[in-house]
């Protein structure tokens, strides 16, 4: 059995089965932002917020920021980052931070007057949730604003794996077009049996393009949904009646590693991975693989309704008025 696997951001790998079937086997935010009306003009008096893992949105939207909140950057500070937080630790009640940001019991008792963490990221694998939870501390992340630009990429890479077109490019741009006439043959995408794992925001615009295709959708999740995809409540079950998985779930203890040895891989989209920046170096050679930098969220779009759900939800905490996407609410 040949499988071709296809990885992306915000959890999300694909696998493609060859094309013979085995018989063996994050809506768009709210774009309406609180008034800050009643914030205080002079910088000193602006809410303060401690950021912590650099979130990357500062780079294109950090004078937005600042111009509505007293960020506390500890990489502009001299102070090793212990020393930092302690500086600050009495007073300041907002966190800003990325999804490299282990928010860790430890984290936490070092700033006890914390009441609210804002996270762009939108899995929530590197927070404690439970700890937020028992201390009062509510949390806010970047809900579905990635869900479609991810779904986008997902779906590229896919197109590019089957049919060979990173392959392609090499191919012509080596010069190797006039020397070799024969190409070797791709695949076709349209009618493929996907299997999408974790039916969420990302996993149903997935699925939803991949149908505009003609590709038959089925779907693993903790719970059935209410769509019209046939449910399988084991994933090796789906991945006996599909020639492709798409990883759309969450990284959580019981999905670690979920996908794991399948027989021969007869291809792979990896966008996301274990130990990043560090990439297996056996994968850089072989061309059924197509490799990305966990950037499937990296669009103008996204990183514009990144900074209004970002400012929004902290502008509503110092407001008193709900998070716009909290994530401790069930």
């Amino acid at each position: 059995m040949q499988i071709k696997l296809i990885n992306l951001s915000l959890p999300f790998s694909l696998y493609w089965w060859d094309p013979v079937e085995s018989n063996n086997m994050c809506p768009k935010t709210k774009k309406e932002l609180l008034s800050n009306s009643t914030m205080a003009e002079p910088k000193d008096e602006l809410p303060a917020v401690i950021v912590l893992g650099r979130p990357s949105v500062l780079n294109f939207y950090g004078d937005q920021f600042s111009s509505k909140f007293r960020l506390l950057k500890p990489w502009e500070s001299s102070l090793p980052l212990d020393q930092f937080i302690s500086t600050h630790a009495q007073t300041v009640q907002a966190m800003f931070c990325s999804g490299t940001t282990c928010v860790t019991p430890s984290l936490l008792r070092q700033l006890p007057s914390l009441r609210v963490i804002v996270t762009t990221s939108a899995g929530l694998n590197h927070m404690d949730l439970d700890e937020c939870r028992r201390l009062g501390i509510s949390v806010a992340n970047a809900g579905t604003v990635f869900s479609e630009d991810v779904a986008d990429f997902a779906v590229g890479l896919l197109i590019d794996v089957l049919r060979k077109i990173s392959v392609a490019n090499r191919f012509v741009k080596n010069g190797l077009w006039p020397l070799h006439e024969d190409y070797p043959l791709a695949s076709k995408v349209g009618g493929r049996k996907v299997g999408i794992v974790g039916l969420g925001s990302i996993g149903l615009e997935v699925a939803k393009r991949l149908e505009a295709f003609g590709c038959i959708i089925s779907y693993q999740s903790r719970k059935k949904k209410p769509v019209v995809y046939s449910f399988y409540p084991d994933v090796h079950e789906l991945a006996t009646k599909c020639n492709v998985l798409v990883i759309c779930c969450a990284l959580t203890d019981e999905t670690h590693h979920l996908i794991n040895k399948k027989g021969q891989i007869a291809g792979a989209g990896l966008d996301v991975f274990e130990n990043e920046p560090n990439v297996p170096e056996e994968l850089f050679s072989l061309d059924n693989v197509v490799l990305s930098q966990h950037v499937a969220f990296f669009t103008e779009d996204s990183f514009r309704d990144l900074y209004e759900l970002m400012s929004g939800n902290l502008e509503a905490f110092f407001l008193n008025k709900p998070l716009l996407s909290p994530v401790l609410d069930d």
